[in-house]
């Protein structure tokens, strides 16, 4: 006997839907505004052209993924495209007030947050909300570390290695590094709790197919 699976809609809370769709009128809008007006954003020196080249796209890539593959299965995970697009558009809101230069701790605080939300964000579209904590704490260290060490590579690539603050970048480098693990980890936590509540339900639809066909299997066989 053959079964067919169907994937499960979660839709997302309205709050997400509107937050997702601010943060991302609020992106374009401060990059728009950093390309055109000289100064604006403070951004002189801190790499305008990878943002302003790499936050839209980033901010648009799960939208452009669910729309290519994913739309006939499963609601749009708008929950998870808040999460990346509100760490990009952070970014360019933190700078745009200065507070990376103004508030001692900012950029910490910016690698501890916004890392662990990524690391959230890529565990609600890589895995099953059945996934063990081990599991989850496992994948979220993997993403977080290497997202981590990938941000600081850009960094002294895009403009650190010009800068006078090169100097110290070693010491910055770990700190960094060693906050976005410790973000991504309380991110594991997090979402597993969440999962346990019968929260955050929204998955990447093909697992959620896959979870379903062998359910479905499982109960055949019977």
């Amino acid at each position: 006997m053959t079964s067919v699976a169907v994937a499960t809609r979660y839709p997302a809370p309205p709050v997400f839907r509107s937050a997702d769709i601010a943060a991302k009128t609020g992106l374009i809008l401060l990059v728009t505004l950093a390309l055109l007006v000289p100064g604006f954003g403070n951004l002189d020196g801190k790499g305008l052209a990878p943002r302003a080249i790499g936050y839209p796209l980033a901010a648009f890539a799960v939208p452009f993924v669910w729309f290519t593959w994913w739309r006939q299965r499963a609601s749009f995970p708008w929950t998870v495209d808040f999460l990346v697009t509100f760490v990009c558009f952070s970014d360019m809101f933190g700078n745009y007030l200065n507070l990376y230069d103004s508030v001692e701790s900012f950029d910490n605080m910016m690698h501890f947050v916004n890392t662990g939300l990524l690391a959230a964000a890529f565990i609600l579209l890589t895995m099953h909300r059945s996934s063990t904590l081990g599991a989850v704490v496992e994948r979220a260290l993997a993403f977080g570390v290497s997202a981590a060490l990938l941000w600081e590579i850009a960094e002294y690539f895009a403009f650190l290695r010009w800068s006078p603050e090169r100097l110290g970048a070693y010491a910055d480098t770990l700190s960094d590094m060693s906050l976005g693990a410790l973000g991504s980890l309380i991110a594991a936590f997090w979402v597993h709790a969440l999962w346990r509540r019968g929260r955050l339900t929204e998955v990447a639809p093909q697992l959620e197919l896959a979870h379903q066909g062998r359910t479905s299997s499982r109960v055949d066989a019977r």
